[in-house]
């Protein structure tokens, strides 16, 4: 069973990335066979709108056809069991590498057409367990008051009607800094923050960890 962890952060050792760290513990401990990426290590571009994976009797089988550095990285996607796509939240959205990875990596795969029993076609016949972890400097409750649920949900929504199975998880009041006092940035409370990244933050990774356990057991029981 192979589950694959994409890095949509281009920080390689901050909140996202130790997120997705756990999430991979979690999977390698339940019994996959795990790997990581990081997607700003990659040069590449979201959907040219090519449509060749939309062509009748299209020879791409869910895997998208403009060929450049992702290329690779999507085929593993595609080829794996659980996929896991974590990002920080930049004025209220994921990554912009997030987004064009989600176009090139989901678009192939849906269809726009119906079979006889009136289901989508889908370009694989079967489920890919997947889930969006992100981590934001914004707390909880700020969060639901600007409505970034309904900002995120579109995401998810998305993997779960293509990919079949999808959950989302959140890490909030993340600790951006590793030393505040080098910014502007007084509308912060460093000590609190401090203490939420004590305190909140190992629970945010176990979070993670049970995460990466729960879709290999999920997808381990539907073999």
């Amino acid at each position: 069973m192979k589950a694959l962890f994409v890095n949509a952060s281009p920080r390689k050792n901050w909140n996202t990335f130790k997120m997705l760290e756990s999430a991979m513990k979690g999977a390698g401990d339940s019994g996959a066979e795990t790997k990581l990426i990081h997607l700003y290590d990659y040069n590449f571009k979201g959907c040219v709108s090519c449509f060749a994976c939309k062509l009748k009797n299209a020879k791409t089988q869910g895997l998208c056809a403009y060929r450049d550095d992702l290329r690779p990285v999507l085929e593993e996607a595609l080829n794996s069991d659980i996929v896991v796509i974590g990002s920080p939240i930049y004025f209220s959205y994921p990554t912009g590498m997030m987004r064009s990875f989600l176009e090139r990596f989901i678009f192939p795969i849906m269809s726009y057409s119906f079979g006889p029993d009136g289901k989508r076609l889908s370009a694989i016949d079967r489920k890919i367990y997947s889930a969006v972890i992100y981590t934001m400097n914004c707390p909880e409750d700020l969060a639901a008051k600007i409505h970034y649920p309904e900002y995120l949900e579109p995401n998810a929504n998305a993997m779960q009607t293509v990919l079949g199975y999808c959950e989302t998880l959140c890490a909030y009041n993340t600790y951006q800094f590793a030393n505040y006092d080098r910014y502007e940035a007084n509308m912060f409370d460093e000590k609190k923050k401090a203490e939420h990244r004590e305190k909140v933050f190992p629970e945010d990774l176990k979070k993670a960890y049970e995460l990466g356990a729960r879709l290999v057991a999920k997808a381990k029981a539907h073999e």
